[in-house]
Formats: C-alpha cells, sequence, structure tokens
C-alpha cells in the first residue's frame, strides 16, 4: 500500500514522505494521531494519507 507519512523530524514543518508500508507499528486499528508504519526504505513515521493507486 502506498502512503504519505510524517517522519516523527518532520512533524513540526508536517513535511510528508511518500512510500509503501513494509509493516504496522500500531497494535490498535485507530490512533489519535495516525497509525505508525514502517517503510520498505525502513523510515518510521504516522499515516496522513493514502495513495489511491488506480
Amino acid at each position: 500500500m502506498e502512503v504519505r507519512i510524517v517522519l516523527k523530524e518532520d512533524q513540526r514543518t508536517g513535511k510528508l514522505t511518500e512510500g509503501e508500508v513494509q509493516s504496522l507499528l500500531t497494535k490498535s486499528g485507530q490512533h489519535p494521531h495516525g497509525i505508525k508504519v514502517r517503510l520498505t526504505t525502513g523510515e518510521v513515521g504516522r499515516v496522513k494519507e493514502i495513495i489511491e493507486n488506480e
């Protein structure tokens, strides 16, 4: 799944990083700040947008 996430170091600026989800790190199905994921690049952040591929 392709997503845009905010990395911890980008939380103040809100800069989004795009990538493919490797694994879910948040145990629950929802979280007030976004589900935490690890991208295939190894970057970890909270999901802000899901990219719809058509």
